[in-house]
């Protein structure tokens, strides 16, 4: 079990290997990002299962680390976290700081995963007809560069869904099952959104 100090960001996940800007200006959470710089550089990305004010948080998170850091003047920070791995929450502490904490169970991951040549497929044909609906530009032959981890969990960050949407393929068992996960949600989510008429640019 790990001590994790938590940033609880709806609609905001992270995932081993990849990178998440953030802009700090909330006095609780410059403590924390000082805190965090004082000490080991790492804070939990995590979800709140309603946007109030101490909500119960969802079981599962991922730990990131500070890597560029900008502070300003005022107090403020712009910061980059990259995902080192997920945890799974344990118990929340009762501490004397301004942010939260919790007691949580790093979680081990598996980097050689790998899709099926007709699950990479399935996932880029519907990825395609997802982003002729939605009027995203997409720079297909840079997706076809990707390995499939990058892909399937760098799509599952950057996608328009709801918090719940996200958070369940953050929980997603595997690369497969968050794949298929992500073909739903795709299906669904064009569906509801035909009338989305904003353009937008995944990259």
């Amino acid at each position: 079990m790990a001590r994790v100090t938590i940033f609880p960001l709806p609609g905001a996940v992270l995932y081993p290997g990849l990178q998440l800007p953030l802009h700090i200006f909330e006095p609780r959470y410059r403590a924390m990002v000082s805190d965090a710089l004082a000490r080991d550089r790492l804070i939990g990305m995590i979800q709140p299962q309603r946007p109030v004010e101490g909500s119960p948080l969802y079981s599962i998170g991922c730990l990131g680390r500070i890597g560029d850091v900008e502070a300003l003047e005022d107090g403020r920070f712009n910061i980059v976290l990259t995902g080192e791995a997920r945890f799974r929450v344990s118990r929340e502490l009762d501490v004397t700081t301004p942010f939260r904490q919790v007691e949580a169970e790093i979680l081990t991951e598996r980097e050689d995963e790998v899709l099926a040549p007709i699950e990479r497929a399935s996932f880029e044909r519907e990825a395609r007809r997802f982003a002729d609906a939605q009027g995203y530009v997409v720079d297909w032959e840079q997706v076809g560069r990707l390995d499939d981890l990058s892909l399937i969990n760098g799509v599952s960050q950057i996608a328009p869904f709801d918090p719940a949407a996200k958070q369940a393929l953050l929980e997603a068992s595997g690369l497969g099952d968050r794949c298929e996960l992500l073909v739903q949600l795709m299906q669904f989510f064009g569906r509801t959104n035909d009338d989305d008429e904003d353009g937008a640019t995944l990259q």
